[in-house]
């Protein structure tokens, strides 16, 4: 049985400060289509922020990534992948295999990815969003909202700029073909347009998360439910220049703060052990024993700040402990005391207590030569010798800039990794590919965002808002030939005249004389004061009760 497509709404923000311009119904669970795909491909950023993975790790492709329906890169199962093509086949051309292939290569199975990208949601302030895969196909239980798609459109604007550049391109190189953009049209047609992500499904209707500057404005917007490309196009186009008229010229731009999580790592039952270098020719080396833990640690997400105070404490501590050895023999000291981390920075692992290790650790980190990280998606970079291919999804040290997170040591076997991320721009270079071979991966789980949330549904039925609160009065704007009509003089109408229409619902009525356009669930003040205010702008306007 068919699905019918879904009810129509729209959102609208300022992306400089993250306000509300306009919402309709964009609280209203629905079929997200591919705009989840920008989920997917925001902790595929995050993984190689956090040194996870890189652009040239290769991803193995499963029978199940293979056999995702179109729209397909034509992905075989055994292959194995680049992941700057995967990002270029799911962010341009909507690749639904490619999107799989980064779930299970990032978590190890589409299921544990679509886990982690509802708690992302969660951290990142989306309310109303549950995932059941990586690509967006119908599933029960899979819903997100326009307000949703919109702030994780700005967050990718924001939190990845370096990456950003790729939902602005028109094709790009997938490895294996030439892909082009399903936006092309929108950001060739609408002037500022450079992003972001369509969707289209049956139950979903077409939908699109678009972003676009205009002089010193960025307006993000969302339309879930659109008839046609056409029409969601031009719905787009009406809410982005509605948006761009409405924003202010200055504002203080107010950047979106880090999203706060908290992860559970699995200890394997090893003691690792470190040795204490001596600074004094005559002192005896001695090991410290890390951790003998077997217990899952659950850590907030922080970053140690090292100082000079703090290095000469922690040199003259091992000296003293080295001291205190008769004899050459190795001592061990449990290491129970973790250190105090920043909110939004990488895990810290306690390091061995040589002091030129720390004084490395203490000396700013060389910041790569500027350049926009999306150029190395872009171009094609010459392959690594066989002895440093990638066969596997391993974490990585990547080279980090001049960002806390530099401070910290690649992480050990069994140590806890949190999603990192940055809070200002910071561009990456190819240094980024040049980075050694990366460390097996960490086996961080995401359990939950530090916030608050309330219970998600497993399964929600997709409804259009209805009239609440006993207002059975509306204002019916006239009879049209064609439903777009009638849809498009509602907007224009909810646009220029949201204060007087309050929480009103746009409905278009197909009767037997035409389509006629409402706005619905008002008071019979609220009313009468909208018709007033349309009849002064020469609309026909009619007050309707119940």
């Amino acid at each position: 049985m068919a699905v019918a497509a879904a009810p129509f709404a729209a959102f609208v923000m300022d992306a400089r400060t993250g306000q509300e311009i306009y919402s309709q119904n964009a609280d209203t669970r629905l079929h997200p289509a591919s705009l989840t795909k920008m989920m997917t491909l925001y902790l595929a950023f995050n993984a190689i922020e956090r040194g996870q993975v890189r652009l040239d790790s290769k991803f193995l492709v499963s029978s199940h990534a293979a056999s995702q329906p179109p729209s397909r890169l034509g992905l075989k199962p055994g292959q194995r992948i680049e992941l700057r093509y995967l990002i270029r086949a799911a962010a341009v051309k909507s690749a639904n295999d490619a999107a799989t292939v980064i779930g299970e290569g990032l978590a190890g199975s589409e299921a544990q990815f679509a886990a982690q990208m509802t708690q992302m949601a969660r951290a990142l302030g989306m309310r109303n969003s549950n995932f059941r895969n990586a690509n967006g196909l119908t599933t029960e239980g899979h819903y997100s909202t326009a307000r949703d798609m919109s702030i994780l459109g700005r967050r990718l604007f924001y939190d990845f700029p370096q990456y950003y550049s790729i939902f602005s391109r028109r094709s790009a190189d997938a490895g294996i073909a030439t892909v082009s953009s399903t936006n092309r049209r929108f950001l060739d047609s609408y002037e500022g347009a450079d992003g972001i992500k369509t969707g289209y499904t049956r139950a979903a209707g077409f939908n699109l998360t678009a972003s676009a500057k205009r002089g010193s404005k960025r307006i993000v917007a969302t339309v879930l439910g659109g008839n046609s490309t056409a029409h969601r196009n031009a719905v787009m186009a009406q809410l982005l220049d509605a948006g761009f008229g409405k924003a202010p010229t200055r504002v203080r731009e107010v950047k979106p703060a880090p999203p706060q999580l908290v992860a559970e790592k699995k200890v394997r039952r090893t003691v690792q052990v470190a040795t204490v270098v001596p600074t004094s020719p005559g002192a005896a080396a001695s090991s410290v024993q890390l951790s003998a833990s077997d217990r899952p640690v659950a850590r907030a997400s922080t970053a140690a700040v090292v100082t000079p105070a703090a290095i000469s404490a922690a040199v003259s501590r091992a000296q003293a402990r080295a001291g205190s050895r008769a004899t050459g023999d190795a001592g061990t000291l449990a290491a129970s005391a973790r250190p105090n981390r920043k909110p939004g920075a990488g895990p810290v692992a306690n390091a061995a207590v040589d002091p030129e290790v720390l004084a490395r650790a203490a000396r700013p980190a060389a910041r790569p030569e500027e350049g926009d990280a999306s150029e190395a998606m872009a171009e094609p970079v010459q392959s690594q010798p066989a002895a440093n291919r990638i066969d596997a999804v391993r974490p990585a040290p990547a080279p980090r800039g001049d960002r806390s997170a530099s401070l910290a040591p690649a992480d050990t076997a069994g140590s806890a990794s949190l999603f990192v991320q940055s809070t200002a721009p910071q561009p990456e270079s190819l240094a980024l590919l040049a980075s050694p071979a990366p460390e097996r991966r960490s086996e961080t789980i995401i359990l939950a965002s530090l916030e608050p949330e309330e219970a998600v549904p497993e399964a929600t039925e997709i409804v259009s808002r209805g009239t609440g609160g006993g207002k059975g009065w509306g204002v019916t704007l006239g009879l049209f030939r064609s439903q777009r009509e009638a849809e498009q003089l509602l907007l224009k109408t909810a646009l220029q005249e949201s204060a007087a229409l309050g929480s009103a619902v746009s409905r278009v009525a197909n009767t037997k004389r035409g389509f006629e356009a409402n706005f619905v669930g008002m008071a019979k003040e609220t009313a009468e004061l909208a018709c007033d205010r349309l009849a002064a702008r020469q609309q026909d306007c009619t007050v309707v009760g119940p």
